[in-house]
């Protein structure tokens, strides 16, 4: 069963500036450095949620609707939506943010299912 306030409790957002250095020859977020960041901020929610050691296990769609440009500021909200016995899923999504105008759109969204585990790995009941 999913608990309100525990959800809203565990809700995570990070900020991070999209440098050169982690972009593309298109000047535009590597997907991969965009999958990395999301399963960060869904272990972050997930752990915030559960106070359990946690794992991913799997990404489910990730659509990539907009490119990440460069020179932008991007911010990853991790939201638990729901909850088993020992697993529970989060949805990832980034915005965009353009630096120098109030302009945002959101450019990624992804769903991540973490399980709970024990010191031997083993999987553990979420209360």
């Amino acid at each position: 069963m999913i608990d309100p306030e525990r959800v809203k409790g565990s809700e995570t957002r990070i900020f991070k500036a999209v440098f050169p250095n982690t972009t593309n020859h298109y000047d535009t977020l590597f997907g991969g450095t965009a999958m990395q960041l999301m399963d960060e901020v869904a272990f972050i929610a997930a752990t915030r949620y559960a106070r359990k050691r946690m794992v991913t296990v799997s990404s489910d769609k990730i659509d990539f609707t907009r490119p990440i440009p460069a020179g932008t500021i991007i911010e990853l909200i991790g939201t638990v939506t729901h909850v088993g016995n020992t697993s529970l899923q989060v949805l990832v999504e980034i915005y965009i943010e353009e630096m120098y105008s109030f302009i945002r759109e959101k450019a990624i969204s992804g769903t991540f299912t973490l399980v709970a585990i024990d010191e031997h790995k083993q999987p553990v009941k979420i209360t």
